[in-house]
């Protein structure tokens, strides 16, 4: 069994696309990025990078005890792999698949958060001049829609000539283009890439997930509003968490 801890982000669906196209048995552990869930001392037992999606394995590759994996690149790489499903093993087809997984995570993810992060700063004017960073962000974006224009020149999926976890790793980073200022039309590759992988039930199971988590806005005080803030803006290094320091001293 999968155990996955999991918010409705780009970066948590992903995995739930692959999960659900292998067919592979998973509990979802919900982690509220919003209250700060993962800023738990035991939740970066399993994600020191206090973020989502992780996983814990109950009965993984090899045997043993379970196994915890943070990153969603990782991740997928992981259940790829132990499933025998989505990519493919040759060493050609393993690395054109690589390729575009750690384009994702060190490229599209990032840069695409990025715009949205100054898109909300630019929202208050306490904030400054974000001129220069919201021009920088845009231009990333429309560059990144541009890679995938390419990568998809006539091919129907990004790699390895077949249907893999390169394609589920991208997809819900491409699904927000409009709210991005993207003009799909001048991406006709990725356009036609994305009404393929919006007809596939699997996706479509990842990609609704999200209202049964969502919290009653009128039921969070100002006083936590206000404690939320100060967690997940402007973040530093978090120390080691006192109940790891106490069981140590045990």
């Amino acid at each position: 069994m999968i155990e996955l801890y999991f918010w409705p982000t780009g970066n948590g669906k992903k995995v739930v696309i692959l999960l659900e196209e292998a067919g592979i048995p998973y509990e979802i552990k919900p982690v509220n990025i919003g209250r700060g869930d993962q800023f738990d001392a035991g939740y970066l037992r399993i994600a020191p990078n206090n973020r989502m999606p992780a996983i814990i394995d109950t009965e993984p590759m090899g045997g043993g005890a379970p196994l915890s994996i943070f990153e969603s690149g990782a991740i997928m790489m992981y259940l790829a792999e132990k499933s025998r499903k989505f990519w493919p093993q040759s060493p050609r087809e393993k690395y054109e698949v690589a390729q575009w997984c750690f384009w994702q995570t060190g490229n599209q993810g990032p840069k695409l958060g990025e715009q949205g992060h100054f898109a909300r700063a630019a929202q208050d004017p306490n904030n400054g001049d974000l001129h220069y960073a919201l021009q920088r962000f845009n231009n990333e974006a429309h560059r990144l829609f541009g890679v995938m224009n390419l990568g998809l020149f006539g091919k129907e999926w990004l790699a390895a000539g077949e249907y893999t976890i390169a394609d589920m790793i991208c997809y819900p980073w491409a699904t927000g283009w409009k709210m991005r200022g993207i003009e799909i039309d001048e991406f006709p590759n990725v356009k036609r890439w994305l009404d393929a992988m919006g007809a596939r039930p699997a996706v479509q199971t990842a990609m609704a997930l999200g209202p049964e988590f969502r919290e009653d806005p009128s039921t969070i005080t100002d006083e936590e509003r206000a404690r939320r803030a100060g967690i997940l803006a402007n973040q530093r290094a978090w120390p080691v968490p006192k109940e790891w320091v106490a069981a140590a001293a045990r």
